[in-house]
């Protein structure tokens, strides 16, 4: 398959290409767009955190899941990985393990919820 048109251009302009595919629900083009960039600049949370979306939306759930952990690890408190990292947690049906990262998102969105 022929990557070029996903791979073209300045970061800037990749970065708003997938944006675009994101928002018309081209889940599958916008990760295609959004793996070269994360590769290129794989310390910027965005793009993984982009990337990561398009893959649950595209119900690729351990690659989601892979560039959650990513974040996460870089940083913990980033909640919105974790809120995402919880659910495509249960969407591949690993309730228990959700758990844990949906407590914590609720926590940092200053959600107490008790048990």
């Amino acid at each position: 398959m022929d990557t070029t048109y996903y791979d073209h251009g300045t970061p800037a302009e990749r970065w708003e290409r997938a944006g675009m595919f994101f928002d018309a629900k081209d889940y599958a083009a916008a990760a295609r767009v959004l793996e070269g960039l994360v590769e290129e600049v794989p310390e910027q949370t965005g793009p993984r955190l982009l990337l990561a979306r398009a893959y649950y939306h595209s119900a690729q759930l351990r690659r989601a899941e892979a560039e959650l952990r990513t974040i996460v690890e870089r940083d913990p408190v980033e909640h919105y990985a974790r809120l995402m990292l919880g659910r495509t947690l249960q969407r591949q049906g690993r309730h228990q393990e959700a758990a844990s990262h949906l407590r914590i998102a609720s926590a940092f969105e200053g959600r107490f919820d008790e048990d």
